[in-house]
């Protein structure tokens, strides 16, 4: 028997999680996604551009759902995965944190209706998805629990001068 696979893993999203606070008092960012036949909270997730990075990617749509320009963000060092059945293929998205200042507001997109900032326990008590409930929890872990490594920071301007 064979199995006719074009493109079994696919790097073709990215997912973003926005904290803003510190230590105990951090909170994550979710919103209500609007654009499905049922609503579900969800962090910042995307679609990679053709000629975008990864990280390109994340950070507009951070600011094409939120309005918001993290004030540190960085690679999570870990991806969320699921299988799509319509494509019989794994999908893989590389996660970010982008690190919010507490005085900037969030203005949502058409693709949310609400949003609330939220402690871990919550978040894993809304999130469907597992791959996102171990994000949260990693996240937390690494970047709330101890300082983040500065390895996994995107210098964003540095970056983009070496492309």
């Amino acid at each position: 028997m064979t199995v006719n696979i074009t493109n079994p893993v696919a790097v073709r999203g990215v997912s973003a999680y926005l904290l803003k606070g510190r230590g105990k008092n951090t909170h994550f960012l979710l919103m209500r996604r609007t654009d499905r036949k049922s609503s579900f909270w969800a962090q910042v997730a995307g679609k990679i551009e053709e000629n975008e990075t990864a990280w390109q990617a994340a950070l507009r749509e951070v600011k094409e759902e939120t309005s918001l320009t993290p004030a540190s963000f960085y690679s999570a060092d870990i991806c969320e995965q699921f299988y799509e059945i319509d494509r019989d293929s794994i999908w893989l998205s590389p996660v970010f944190v982008g690190f919010i200042d507490e005085s900037h507001e969030v203005v949502l997109n058409e693709e949310h209706d609400i949003y609330e900032w939220v402690s871990l326990e919550q978040a894993t008590e809304r999130l469907i998805f597992a791959s996102q409930r171990n994000a949260v929890k990693t996240i937390w872990e690494e970047f709330v629990e101890r300082e983040p490594s500065h390895w996994l920071l995107i210098d964003q301007e540095a970056l983009e001068r070496t492309s």
